[in-house]
C-alpha cells in the first residue's frame, strides 16, 4: 500500500478487509433480478425479470441521523443499518413499490474492519426484511472530516410497482379509516431532543437505565432499538385489498406525514387511546417536560405506518399485519377539513395543531 497515503490517515488495507467481511453478508441478500457480482463498478438489477408489464421505478434516500451518536456512545454498530433500510425502504413501500435493491454509503474517520462489517450487517439485515437486495455501496475513509470513532451512514432504495398499482393518496375518500401499524419505539426521528433529554439534561450514562424507567434497559438498548420494516405486511395489503393511501410516520410526526397521504379538503382525525403509547415516549414526555403537541409533532408515538382504506376492509388490514407479527387497530377515520385533528384526552396542546 502506499506509505504516503497511511501517513495521511487512510488505510486501504483495512479497506480491503472490510470489502471482504462484507461479502457474506451481502450474499444473503441476493434475490431475482441482481446481475453480476458484488464489487462491480456499478450495481445491475434486471427487471424484466420480474413480470412487470407497465414498470415504475420508485425511489427514496435517507441517513439514520443523530441516532448515530447514541450508536458510538454504545460502541454497538450491528442494527444501525437496520435503521438506514428502513428509513428508505417504508417511504418507497408508502407509493405500493416493491423493494428491489439497495446500496449503502459509509463514511468514516478510520477503517475499522470489524466495525465496517457490524454496519453492513445491519444493513443486510435490514435488506432481507425488506426483501430487497444490497447490490452495491461506498466505504470510503476521511480522515480530519470525521473523528476516528464516528461516522455516517446513508442508504438509496429503489423500488417498483405497476404504473396502475401506484399508491397516491387520491383515492383517499371521506369516511375511510385509518389503520395504524405499531412502531417498535423511537425509530430514527428526533434523536437530537431525545439525547438532550437523556444524555444532557439527565445525565445518564449509555450503560445506565433511566430513572423510573428502569423497564426499558439501559439508555443506549432502548434508544437504539431498530426501527421496524413494514414492507412485506404493507405490500400484502396493497395487493389484496383496495388501499387508498398511506403514511410513513417519520420526521414531523403525524402532523406533518399524515396529510400527505390526503387529498384536498380531507383532514384525519385521529383517536387517542386507539393504541398503546410505547413506555419511551411517555418517559420523554416525564423527563423532557414536553407537551403532547411537542410528542405528536416529532415523534411516532407508537404508530410507524398508517394505512387508508375502507372501513370494510380494516378488519382484513389488521389481520394480514398481525399475520406477519405485528401489532395494528384501526385509531382514526378521514373527514372533512385540513390537517390531524385529535379526539380523547390529552393535555390541550393539540387542540389547535402545530402552530396554535
Amino acid at each position: 500500500m502506499s506509505k504516503a497515503y497511511e501517513q495521511a490517515g487512510v488505510n486501504i488495507e483495512a479497506g480491503y478487509e472490510s470489502v471482504e467481511r462484507m461479502k457474506s453478508h451481502v450474499a444473503r441478500t441476493q434475490r431475482k433480478g441482481v446481475m453480476g457480482a458484488f464489487g462491480g463498478f456499478g450495481g445491475m438489477f434486471d427487471l424484466s425479470e420480474l413480470g412487470y408489464s407497465q414498470p415504475v421505478l420508485v425511489s427514496g434516500t435517507d441517513g439514520v441521523g443523530t441516532k448515530l451518536k447514541v450508536a458510538f456512545m454504545a460502541d454497538k454498530h450491528d442494527t444501525i443499518g437496520v435503521d438506514c433500510v428502513a428509513m428508505c425502504v417504508n417511504d418507497i413501500v408508502a407509493q405500493g413499490a416493491e423493494p428491489l435493491y439497495f446500496l449503502d454509503y459509509v463514511a468514516l474517520g478510520k477503517a475499522v474492519p470489524a466495525r465496517v462489517e457490524a454496519i453492513v450487517k445491519g444493513v443486510a439485515d435490514g435488506c432481507v426484511q425488506a426483501g430487497a437486495a444490497l447490490i452495491g455501496g461506498e466505504t470510503a475513509e476521511m480522515p480530519g472530516l470525521y473523528d476516528e470513532d464516528e461516522y455516517d451512514l446513508a442508504g438509496f432504495a429503489v423500488g417498483a410497482a405497476e404504473k396502475a398499482d401506484i399508491i397516491t393518496g387520491e383515492k383517499v375518500a371521506e369516511g375511510d379509516v385509518l389503520v395504524g401499524i405499531a412502531s417498535s419505539g423511537i425509530h430514527s426521528n428526533g434523536y437530537s431532543l431525545v439525547r438532550k433529554i437523556v444524555f444532557e439534561q439527565l445525565g445518564v450514562k449509555a450503560d445506565e437505565p433511566v430513572p423510573g424507567y428502569e423497564e426499558l434497559g439501559n439508555s443506549a438498548e432502548a434508544l437504539l432499538t431498530p426501527t421496524k420494516i413494514y414492507a412485506k405486511p404493507v405490500l400484502e395489503m396493497a395487493r389484496s385489498l383496495d388501499v387508498h393511501g398511506m403514511a410513513h410516520v417519520t420526521g414531523g410526526g403525524f402532523y406533518e406525514n399524515v396529510p400527505r397521504m390526503l387529498p384536498e379538503g380531507l383532514a384525519a382525525e385521529i383517536d387517542l387511546g386507539s393504541w398503546e403509547v410505547l413506555p419511551v415516549f411517555r418517559m420523554l414526555k416525564e423527563k423532557g417536560q414536553l407537551d403532547d403537541r411537542d410528542l405528536y409533532s416529532v415523534f411516532n408515538m407508537g404508530i410507524g405506518f398508517i394505512v387508508a382504506l375502507s372501513e370494510s376492509d380494516a378488519a382484513e388490514a389488521i389481520r394480514i399485519a398481525e399475520a406477519h407479527g405485528e401489532t395494528a387497530s384501526v385509531i382514526g377515520s378521514v373527514v372533512a377539513g385540513e390537517g390531524v385533528r385529535f379526539n380523547g384526552e390529552h393535555d390541550g396542546t393539540l387542540a389547535g395543531g402545530p402552530e396554535a
